[in-house]
């Protein structure tokens, strides 16, 4: 079952990709998908999502939409994916970080809202 796809609007699943606002290093929380803000601030959150699959998405819509290999929910999404993989433990620092920009960004007014 193929499914047609504009050459603006590519994915390889469910979550579109939007090829004009690829990494513009500027997301609005509006434009984040349901799915991907759930997984965001599961990350955020006391128990965060224990599938690397689940975080792994988020990680690829955070890579395509905010500012690459840079972007701080990008890094600890990959970061909180290895621990889960290796069961090492995680960068303290890239987690503050990531709390610090989703508040940035809107999520949150304060990182401890996150939490």
């Amino acid at each position: 079952m193929s499914q047609q796809q504009s050459p603006d609007n590519v994915s390889v699943d469910d979550i579109p990709v939007d090829i004009d606002n690829t990494q513009s290093a500027e997301v609005d929380p509006a434009d984040v998908p349901n799915e991907i803000e759930s997984i965001t601030r599961g990350l955020a959150g006391e128990q965060p999502p224990t599938n690397p699959l689940v975080v792994l998405k988020a990680a690829r819509w955070w890579y395509i939409h905010g500012k690459g290999g840079s972007d701080p929910v990008f890094r600890w999404a990959i970061e909180w994916a290895r621990h889960l993989a290796t069961d090492t433990p995680s960068d303290v620092e890239r987690f503050d970080d990531f709390l610090e920009y989703l508040v940035t960004v809107g999520f949150a007014d304060e990182p401890h809202e996150l939490r």
